[in-house]
C-alpha cells in the first residue's frame, strides 16, 4: 500500500509540528512549507494526496494557494485553517474551491475526520466513486442535464454545504443522493429529511436527539438525525419550512460542528455534509424576514439549479423509456411502447409537476392501455396543454369564463376582483395547484401570487 503524501502550509512552527505529528500517526508522509512560494515549489516538484494551508501567510494568502491548486492540480483536495469564529472567511475559501476547513484551535478528531475524507478522493482504488459519477441515474442528453452531471462530479469532491434549488418534482433529492454517492462519503449514510413534515415541537429532538427523561415521553436515549448521518450526508429537503427558532439552532450546529441532545449538558461532535433544497425562493423569504440571512449565507455556499422538465423537453422521450422499462420490470409485463403521437403529446405538454408528474402520467397510461402501445388518449393530459400551451383560446370561450356583471348592486371593483379570482383559480386548476407553475402561467412572480391568494382569501392550503 502506497503511503499518502500531505503538504502542510503554515508560518507558525508550532502549528506545523502539531499537524505533522497528527498526520504522521495516521500513516501519512508530511512535507511542510512556511510560505506561499515554498508551497508552490513543493507542489510543482512533488506529488501530493492532500494539502492543508493557513489563511494568512507571510507572502500571500491561503485563497491564493487554493486558486493555484485549482488551476494546476484540480484533483488535489485542499483544506484551510481559519481563526475561531471566522465563518465568512471559511465560506469564502469553500467558494474558492477548498475541500473543507478546520478552525483554530485545531480539534484533532475533527482534523482526522477531514483528512480521512480527503484521502478517499485520492485513493487509487476507488472504482465505486468514479463509477457512480460516470453511470449517473440522472437521465437525459440535453445541454442542461449534461452540465448538471458535470457539476455533480466536481461538487462531490468538496465538503462545502450545497443549496439545491428547483421546482417540485424536478429531482432535487436524486441530485443530492448522486452527489453523496460520487464523493468521499459514499460509504456513509445518506439521511434525507423533509423539514416541513416534522412537527415544530419535535424538531430539536429529531435533529439533535434527546436523553432519557429530558421530557414527558422520553423513555430512552434517542439518536438525532445529525448523529444518524455521521460520516455521511444529511439532506435537508424543504429547508425553507424550518421555523425561525430552529433556524437559529441549526446555524449554531453548522458553525460549531457539534450538537447538544435535548436534556444533555455535553455537546457531541458531528461529521456530516449538509445538502439543502427547497422549491421556494429562499432569497425572497430572506427579504421578508421569514428565513435568516446568516443561515442562508451558510447553506448557500454553492448553489445547484435543477432544471424543470419543460426546460429540457428533448429529455422527455428518454425519461419516458426509462420509466416504462421500470414499470415493465416491476409489474412483470411486456415492455409497453409509446406511439409517435403519444411522444408528441408528451413533448407538447409543460409538465408543471416535472419528472414526478411524467412518471405518474406514464403509470396511469400503462394501466389504461389494453394493447402494448400507448396512445395520446391513455395519457389523459389536459386538452389545452396537449393542443399547444401557447395557443390563445377564442374570445367567445374566454368570455364564458367571466362572471356576469350587473350594474345593479355590484361595483366595478368587486366585479374585477371576481375576474381576478376566476383567472387565478383556473391557473391553479390547470397546474394541479402547483403554485410555482401557476404563477408562471399567470405571468407573475410567486411572491405576487401568494399575496393575491391571501388578499382574495384563497390561501387555505400550505405551500
Amino acid at each position: 500500500m502506497t503511503t499518502p503524501n500531505a503538504l502542510i502550509v503554515d508560518d507558525e512552527p508550532d502549528i506545523r509540528e502539531l499537524l505533522q505529528l497528527t498526520l504522521s500517526r495516521m500513516g501519512i508522509h508530511c512535507h511542510t512549507a512556511a510560505t506561499l512560494s515554498e508551497a508552490h515549489t513543493l507542489l510543482d516538484t512533488g506529488s501530493f494526496d492532500f494539502c492543508i494551508t493557513d489563511m494568512n501567510l507571510p507572502d500571500g494568502s491561503g485563497i491564493e494557494l487554493i486558486t493555484y491548486v485549482q488551476q494546476r492540480f484540480p484533483m488535489l483536495p485542499i483544506a484551510v485553517l481559519t481563526a475561531y469564529g471566522s465563518m465568512e472567511t471559511a465560506v469564502f475559501a469553500l467558494k474558492a474551491g477548498a475541500f473543507d476547513f478546520v478552525s483554530k484551535p485545531v480539534e484533532l478528531q475533527r482534523l482526522r475526520d477531514l483528512v480521512t475524507s480527503a484521502l478517499k478522493l485520492s485513493a487509487p482504488n476507488k472504482p465505486k466513486l468514479e463509477g457512480n459519477a460516470a453511470h449517473s441515474p440522472i437521465f437525459g442528453k440535453s445541454e442542461r442535464i449534461n452540465k448538471l452531471r458535470q457539476q455533480i462530479i466536481k461538487l462531490a469532491r468538496s465538503q462545502a454545504p450545497l443549496y439545491i434549488s428547483g421546482e417540485s418534482g424536478s429531482g432535487k433529492e436524486l441530485v443530492a443522493r448522486q452527489i453523496h454517492l460520487s464523493g468521499s462519503r459514499a460509504e456513509g449514510p445518506f439521511v434525507p429529511v423533509n423539514c416541513g413534515a416534522i412537527p415544530s415541537e419535535l424538531m430539536e429532538s429529531e435533529f439533535f436527539g434527546h436523553k432519557k427523561g429530558s421530557f414527558t415521553g422520553a423513555y430512552e436515549d434517542k439518536q438525532g438525525l445529525f448523529q444518524a448521518a455521521k460520516g455521511g450526508t444529511l439532506f435537508l429537503d424543504e429547508v425553507a419550512d424550518l421555523p425561525l427558532a430552529m433556524q437559529v439552532k441549526l446555524l449554531r450546529v453548522l458553525q460549531e460542528k457539534a450538537v447538544r441532545p435535548v436534556g444533555s449538558m455535553k455537546e457531541v461532535a458531528t461529521d456530516v455534509r449538509i445538502l439543502s433544497a427547497t422549491h421556494k425562493d429562499l432569497g425572497a423569504l430572506v427579504e421578508r424576514g421569514e428565513f435568516r440571512q446568516d443561515l442562508f449565507y451558510r447553506i448557500n455556499v454553492i448553489q445547484v439549479q435543477v432544471p424543470s422538465l419543460r426546460e429540457r423537453q428533448e429529455d422527455i422521450a428518454i425519461l419516458a423509456d426509462h420509466f416504462l422499462a421500470e414499470l415493465a420490470e416491476e409489474w412483470q409485463m411486456t415492455l409497453p411502447k409509446l406511439s409517435p403521437a403519444a411522444i408528441r403529446a408528451l413533448e407538447g405538454y409543460s409538465f408543471p409537476g416535472n419528472v414526478r408528474e411524467l412518471e405518474n402520467t406514464l403509470e396511469r397510461a400503462v394501466t389504461l392501455c389494453d394493447s402494448g402501445t400507448i396512445q395520446p388518449e391513455h395519457l389523459q393530459l389536459p386538452e389545452n396543454e396537449a393542443a399547444g400551451r401557447t395557443s390563445i383560446p377564442p374570445s367567445s370561450s374566454s368570455t364564458e369564463m367571466l362572471p356576469n356583471f350587473s350594474a345593479n348592486g355590484e361595483t366595478l371593483e368587486n366585479y374585477l376582483v371576481d375576474i381576478e379570482k376566476t383567472a387565478i383559480l383556473k391557473a391553479l386548476d390547470d397546474t394541479r395547484w402547483n403554485r410555482t407553475a401557476a404563477a408562471k402561467k399567470l405571468g407573475m412572480s410567486f411572491r405576487s401570487l401568494r399575496y393575491r391568494l391571501k388578499k382574495l382569501g384563497l390561501d387555505t392550503d400550505e405551500d
